[in-house]
């Protein structure tokens, strides 16, 4: 399939679905013949930032190592899927204008709804002190404030939200019309 390169960067609280969404646009897009890279936030910290902390100057170095590599990549013609909760805005919106082809998917979810679904238990640990500086408990979330797309995890199902982020591909020109065809 012919298309474009672009950072698609999902941003959202621990638990809202960035992992879940990318995963199941990465598998769609790979079933159509895109070339597709996802960086995911746990995944980078592991390998790409380990040693950074979470102050916020750790917080946007990560950020900014992202968006250098998703930048090398979108460059060369590949759909990178960045999954990160990135929480503040000015360092997002640096690597937007750094990368230039970017769609933001602000992936919404209620903070109690995040905290339901905290499989790693990571809320519970924040709420007793045992994590500092945790993203929507002791440290802020900046929301996007015009993002390409919202996808609001706890109104809608994966299919509504995976075929939002391939309709804003489409209508900004990184893919085809129609491209959704292929079913999840």
């Amino acid at each position: 399939m012919q298309h474009g390169g672009v950072t698609v960067w999902f941003t959202g609280l621990s638990g809202a679905g960035k992992t879940t969404i990318t995963q199941a646009v990465a598998a769609q897009l790979v079933a159509q013949g895109c070339r597709v890279e996802i960086l995911d936030g746990d995944i980078v910290r592991e390998n790409l930032t380990k040693g950074l902390g979470f102050s916020k100057a750790d917080r946007d170095e990560n950020i900014r190592r992202i968006g250098f590599v998703s930048q090398l990549l979108s460059r060369n013609g590949v759909i990178v899927l960045v999954s990160a909760i990135s929480p503040y805005r000015d360092v997002r919106e640096a690597v937007r204008q750094k990368i230039g082809s970017f769609v933001e998917v602000f992936v919404n979810a209620p903070l109690a709804t995040c905290e339901e679904r905290d499989v790693k238990g990571l809320y519970k640990k924040a709420r007793s002190g045992e994590i500092k500086q945790f993203t929507g408990i002791s440290d802020p979330y900046e929301p996007p404030l015009n993002p390409e797309v919202e996808c609001r995890t706890d109104l809608e199902t994966l299919d509504e939200s995976v075929g939002k982020v391939f309709a804003a591909l489409e209508e900004l020109g990184y893919l085809p019309k129609a491209s959704q065809a292929v079913a999840i």
